[in-house]
């Protein structure tokens, strides 16, 4: 029987609850306070919500060889989203972001506790934590060293691109008005490398598949896969609603983002007039950002960006429905479903 969404999200959120249950036990030093705190905040953090979407992805993938129990798929999964913690806490850390999935980011956490510079310093550190402790996850999978290794491997190219992928993310908002290819190319390293292509190939793994065999489909998939993810959420932080993405609207107009929608309202002049003079101001009133989101829509930017957003998400449904001839049929139909399923989020 085809395993859903929810399901994959539930069995993830069980072993990550266990799997931080016996972490203060297993790694924390007998002195001190600071670091149980470390280790509170990153389960706060991890637990806290999220689409789970890398979870997802690693066990569906294992789906797409076989519906056998897979040793060390679990392991994939807490080393993906340790990783996906770890970035989380830097991102704040850069951006100076107060709130994340509905509380306080890492850093505004230990703010309120702690004065500066010990309060950035110790949320850096926290967020080196979830990097280092997604590594030995991988290597406590109870597996063979060989394919522990190979995962590993996996996992540190996907945390490398990450890293370079924020690089670009920091040049992006430093340049007026970056083109649509230099987009591209800061989501596939900041988000479809790690977020789709990594997971898919750990799943594939650890279910004894063959990831280089079909390297070039799984890249496509990730390519258009991650770009519609990508816009999605910059769509969102503007046009979605403060209850359903656990941010304030309006985040990127505050922090001079030049996300996809940004670019899209700097293209039109009556939308541009009114994005220019707050881009980048923190103290944006609420008032300025919703006047700018209801412009956009009467000019009918938001329908256009879903627009494209869709054929993003076409483009990567259309490509696992390729996989037939070396796929099991309820992993294609997942992946082939994903891209329309989250469609429904933007409304």
């Amino acid at each position: 029987m085809m395993r859903t969404l929810p399901a994959y999200q539930q069995q993830a959120e069980a072993v990550l609850a266990r799997y931080f249950d016996d972490l203060p036990a297993r790694i924390l030093p007998s002195a001190g306070h600071w670091p149980a705190r470390s280790v509170e905040l990153l389960r706060d953090l991890t637990m806290r919500g999220g689409k789970r979407l890398r979870a997802a992805v690693v066990y569906a993938a294992a789906g797409l060889v076989t519906d056998a129990e897979v040793p060390g798929l679990d392991n994939a999964v807490l080393g993906i989203e340790l990783l996906h913690t770890h970035g989380l806490v830097h991102d704040d850390i850069i951006d100076d972001a107060a709130t994340r999935r509905g509380g306080a980011s890492t850093y505004y956490a230990y703010r309120a506790e702690i004065a500066d510079p010990a309060a950035r310093n110790l949320a850096i550190l926290t967020g080196d934590l979830a990097a280092f402790l997604s590594v030995q996850a991988i290597q406590d999978a109870p597996i063979a060293a060989e394919l522990r290794h190979a995962m590993s491997a996996v996992l540190a190219r996907a945390a490398a691109d990450a890293v370079l992928g924020q690089c670009l993310d920091l040049e992006r908002d430093a340049t007026p008005r970056p083109e649509l290819t230099f987009l591209h190319q800061v989501t596939d390293y900041k988000s479809g490398r790690y977020s789709i292509l990594a997971p898919l190939h750990l799943g594939l793994l650890a279910a004894g598949g063959d990831p280089a065999g079909h390297r070039e489909e799984l890249r496509r998939y990730a390519w258009s896969a991650g770009i519609y993810e990508q816009m999605r959420d910059d769509y969102l932080d503007l046009f979605g609603a403060e209850e359903r993405t656990g941010k304030p609207v309006g985040g990127d107009v505050r922090a001079g983002r030049r996300t996809y929608v940004v670019r899209a309202l700097l293209e039109v002049p009556e939308t541009a007039d009114l994005l220019l003079p707050v881009l980048g101001d923190p103290a944006v009133a609420p008032e300025a950002v919703a006047d700018i989101r209801d412009r956009a829509i009467e000019l009918g930017i938001d329908g256009c960006l879903r627009d494209v957003i869709r054929r993003h998400a076409e483009t990567a449904a259309a490509e696992a429905g390729s996989w037939h001839d070396w796929a099991r049929p309820d992993g294609v139909a997942f992946f082939r479903d994903l891209p329309l399923a989250s469609m429904e989020r933007l409304g």
